[in-house]
This record gives C-alpha cells, sequence and structure tokens, in this order.
C-alpha cells in the first residue's frame, strides 16, 4: 500500500499529539483498542453522515494508534486533490465501473507487510439509505481477517473500536448481529442513519 500520513515518521507523531489535543478539548471521548488479532482488519465507518466523518476518523486513527486506509468516491481524487487524498489514506472507488474491488481490496489487505486497517462505510452514501452494502463484509471474509466495529457518535462525543466480528459466511444472519451494535450510534446527521 501506499506511504499516508500514518506512516510517514515525525508527522505521524506530531499529528497523533495534535488528534489527541483536539479531541481532548472539543470533550471528546475515545473508547476500546485495536484487538492484537486485528492487526489486519476491515473496520466499518459507520455511521456516516457527513463530510466531517473523514476528520474525525483520521483523528480517531491517531488517538487508537491505527495504520488506516479509506475508502471513497473516485471524485474526491481528481486533480489537484488526488495526492493529497491518496496522503490521507483514501482509495479511489469508482462506482460508475463494475470491478472486482472486494478481491483487489482482500489481495491488499493480504499482501501488506505490517498493520493494516480498511475503513469502509456500509451506506456507500453520506445521503440517508436503509440498506447497508455488504462490501466491508465479503473483503473481510475473502482477506480472511475480522471485521472491527468502529463508530463515531456525535451525540456523545465518543468515537472509537466496539467488538471485534469474525464473519461466519451467513451475510444475513451476521448482518442483523452487526447492525445491533449501531442501533444507538447517532452520526452528525442523525435523521441520515439508521442500523435497522
Amino acid at each position: 500500500m501506499h506511504t499516508t500520513l500514518f506512516t510517514t515518521p515525525v508527522v505521524n507523531t506530531l499529528l497523533r499529539a495534535a488528534s489527541l489535543a483536539f479531541l481532548r478539548l472539543n470533550g471528546w471521548q475515545v473508547e476500546g483498542r485495536l484487538p492484537e488479532t486485528a492487526r489486519k482488519a476491515v473496520l466499518i465507518a459507520a455511521p456516516h453522515t457527513s463530510n466531517w466523518d473523514l476528520p474525525y476518523t483520521l483523528m480517531l486513527g491517531f488517538a487508537l494508534d491505527l495504520n488506516l486506509y479509506w475508502m471513497g468516491k473516485a471524485s474526491l481524487f481528481r486533480f489537484p486533490f488526488g495526492p493529497v487524498m491518496r496522503w490521507l489514506g483514501g482509495i479511489a472507488v469508482d462506482r460508475g465501473r463494475r470491478n472486482d474491488l472486494v478481491a483487489a481490496s482482500a489481495q491488499a489487505i493480504a499482501d501488506a507487510d505490517g498493520p493494516l486497517q480498511l475503513v469502509v462505510p456500509p451506506e456507500g452514501t453520506r445521503g440517508k439509505t436503509r440498506h447497508w452494502k455488504t462490501g466491508f463484509y465479503f473483503i473481510a471474509l475473502q482477506a480472511q481477517v475480522p471485521i472491527v466495529m468502529a463508530f463515531v457518535d456525535y451525540q456523545r462525543k465518543v468515537g472509537g473500536l466496539g467488538p471485534e466480528f469474525k464473519p461466519s459466511g451467513d451475510v444475513d444472519a451476521d448482518m442483523v448481529e452487526i447492525k445491533r451494535f449501531y442501533a444507538g450510534v447517532k452520526g452528525r446527521n442523525a435523521d441520515q442513519f439508521e442500523a435497522s
């Protein structure tokens, strides 16, 4: 995978300190930690209801000492912002083209030399949606890595990592369990998120 702000020496130390200070000064709490068995993992990014989710996710990533990569729509990576977005850990996703994103993502996780947490928003959009996409689930299943339930709860001002979840292959049953965790989590635009 490419170099990001999480793997850039000195910069990552400074950004970690700045992230911790910003979160503390603004009344945010950080919960959870990455289990040792999830050094390579897929992190669910839910709820995803605002552009503010990315900066908070990055700050929480620093606070939790993670090595995050995230998926974003391809239009975010157009000139002149592409190099910056990639340095922030972004991976462009062209939603208009049919490609095997699951296989490519799973292979990237498997090929990574060290820890790597791939952040995937299950809604696939910041807009209101009732149906979650299952790409994150199949990436984890194919890469044989756990899913970690990451969250940003704007109402409580708490963000972090919930439990680790090992996909069984029964996507319908597993999605019920996963969504149960997110039932009380409030996004920045709370009316746009439903975990049911």
